[in-house]
């Protein structure tokens, strides 16, 4: 569990997850309510592994991709998802390929046909700032974490 106190520290963290992402296929699922800073996230995410360009809430769009350093990076946002069968029409498994990187807002408006997460990352308002927590499923993502942790 960490404390983001600004926008700032939100970037700084998510930089610093950046540094520790394997090269093959990664999903994250990240939790929170609206204005939590989960594209603020996303957008940390992609600054820190080279993307130079504006990052936008796929809110209307579903997905946004991305290609950096010869790899597919996808960023979802499911708010808006009415059903998830809905993902199916989208084509959703071929998203998921063996390199690919996959962070999924709202991963709850999806249930049952998103493939489970490597790491989640759930984030929660404070009186002051944000409460981060990061939740692995894999044995990848447990080595992530103990080395955020550390």
């Amino acid at each position: 569990m960490c404390w983001l106190i600004d926008e700032q520290a939100t970037l700084d963290l998510a930089a610093e997850l950046a540094s520790l992402l394997p090269d093959s296929a990664f999903c994250i699922h990240l939790k929170g309510d609206l204005g939590a800073g989960k594209t603020t996230f996303v957008r940390g995410l992609l600054t820190a592994l080279g993307h130079t360009g504006k990052v936008k809430s796929p809110t209307y769009t579903l997905v946004e991709h991305y290609h950096i350093n010869a790899r597919d990076i996808y960023h979802f946002d499911l708010y808006r998802l009415a059903d998830p069968e809905e993902l199916l029409y989208l084509g959703i498994e071929d998203y998921f390929s063996s390199h690919a990187l996959s962070f999924i807002e709202w991963p709850e408006q999806g249930k049952g046909v998103l493939p489970e997460p490597d790491l989640l990352i759930s984030l929660n308002y404070q009186k002051s700032g944000r409460q981060v927590t990061f939740t692995p499923f894999s044995a990848a993502a447990s080595i992530i974490c103990d080395k955020l942790h550390n």
